[in-house]
C-alpha cells in the first residue's frame, strides 16, 4: 500500500481531495491532502511575503515532520511548482511522483511563463484592483474554461468549487523556481493527462516530448482539468492502478 500526498491546485485546499481520498484509504492506501499557506483553512496564514518557497517549504516540512518514508507525490495542476522544487529536496523519502494535468517544472520557471503575456498583465491588474495586492482572486468561468477543461463539473460542482476557492497568494505565480529540481534516478514518474493535457501529448508538442519517454508512465483520464472533482473515484482508481 502506498503513502500518498496530494497537493492540490490554485485557488483549492486539502477540501479539494476529500472524495479521492476517501476511496484510496477505502483502497487501503494513506492519503494525506494538504492545505498550502495561504489558501482554504490557512488563508488567514498567508501575506504579501507567501510565495512559491513558501509552498515547498510546506511540503517537505509535513513529510518532514510526520516522518513520512515512501512517499507518493501527487501535485494537480499549478502545484506542479512546489512539488517539483520538494521533491528536489525530500531525497530517499520520495518514491513517486504523479503529476496530475501538469508537468514538471523547470529550474527558473514560475508559472505565469505559462500564461501569453497579455494574459499575465490581466492576472497582475486583478491583483493590483483587489485591494490587497498580493492575492490573485479565481477568474469567473467562463474565463477560467479559455485555457483548463471544465468537462465533467455540473452546475454543481462549479458551485462547490466557486464558494470554497481562496484567493492564490500571486507571489507563488510569480517567483521562479530555484534549488535542487531533479528527481533521483530511482523515484518512480507518473503523468495523469486528462482531456487538454492529453491532446497536447499527442500533439507532440516539443517542449512535454520528454514526457512520452521513458522513465514516465503516462495514464489517460477522460474529464477535465479538476479530475478530483468531476471524477474523483476515477481518479483514485488510477493512482491506484499507477502503484501496483
Amino acid at each position: 500500500m502506498a503513502t500518498f500526498v496530494l497537493v492540490p491546485g490554485a485557488w483549492l485546499g486539502a477540501w479539494a481531495w476529500e472524495d479521492t481520498t476517501r476511496v484510496l484509504r477505502e483502497r487501503g492506501h494513506t492519503a494525506l491532502p494538504l492545505t498550502l499557506t495561504g489558501l482554504a483553512e490557512h488563508a488567514d496564514h498567508g501575506g504579501p511575503r507567501t510565495d512559491l518557497d513558501t509552498h515547498i517549504a510546506d511540503i517537505t516540512g509535513f513529510i518532514e515532520r510526520n516522518d513520512l518514508r515512501d512517499v507518493t507525490l501527487v501535485a494537480h495542476s499549478y502545484a506542479a511548482a512546489p512539488v517539483t522544487g520538494a521533491a528536489g529536496r525530500l531525497g530517499d523519502r520520495l518514491e513517486r511522483v504523479v503529476y496530475v494535468d501538469s508537468a514538471p517544472f523547470a529550474a527558473g520557471m514560475c508559472m505565469l511563463d505559462l500564461i501569453p503575456a497579455q494574459a499575465a498583465d490581466q492576472l497582475r491588474q486583478q491583483v493590483s484592483a483587489s485591494g490587497e495586492g498580493w492575492r490573485l482572486p479565481m477568474p469567473p468561468f467562463e474565463v477560467v474554461g479559455l485555457s483548463s477543461s471544465l468537462d465533467g463539473l455540473d452546475e454543481g460542482r462549479r458551485d462547490v468549487l466557486r464558494a470554497r476557492a481562496t484567493p492564490q497568494p500571486f507571489g507563488t505565480y510569480t517567483q521562479r523556481l530555484t534549488g535542487p529540481v531533479e528527481f533521483g534516478a530511482g523515484v518512480d514518474r507518473v503523468l495523469v493527462a486528462c482531456h487538454d493535457f492529453t491532446r497536447l501529448l499527442d500533439a507532440g508538442v516539443p517542449g512535454l516530448a520528454f514526457l512520452n519517454q521513458s522513465p514516465w508512465r503516462r495514464f489517460h483520464l477522460p474529464t477535465g482539468h479538476w479530475p478530483m472533482l468531476s471524477a474523483p473515484a476515477e481518479l483514485a482508481a488510477t493512482l491506484d492502478a499507477a502503484v501496483s
